[in-house]
């Protein structure tokens, strides 16, 4: 890849390089090199991501109103999301958590 990294492009790569390996026409050799090249491009977008979730901060409101940089943390939920509680249907057709 020359010049600059461009994510968006990797990724449109990357699904060209599937179809290619999905359609059954490539030979042996060629599949490998695919392949290969889809991991390098694997790597380069997670390097990325990596360094992109560095970079990020959340903007919280104190209680009296300021704003207050907090570093990302990609383990907690978004605001308002319940983890690891599915919606369940009762027989009436009623969604609960």
């Amino acid at each position: 890849m020359n010049g600059k990294f461009q994510f968006e492009k990797a990724l449109e790569d990357l699904e060209k390089i599937v179809e290619a390996m999905e359609s059954g026409e490539l030979t042996l050799d060629q599949a490998l090199k695919k392949y290969e090249e889809g991991v390098g491009l694997v790597r380069a977008c997670q390097t990325q991501l990596t360094e992109a979730e560095k970079k990020i901060e959340i903007l919280t409101r104190t209680l009296d109103g300021s704003l207050k940089k907090e570093p990302f943390d990609p383990a907690e939920a978004p605001r308002g999301a319940v983890k690891g509680r599915k919606k369940k249907q009762n027989e009436d057709g009623e969604v609960s958590l």
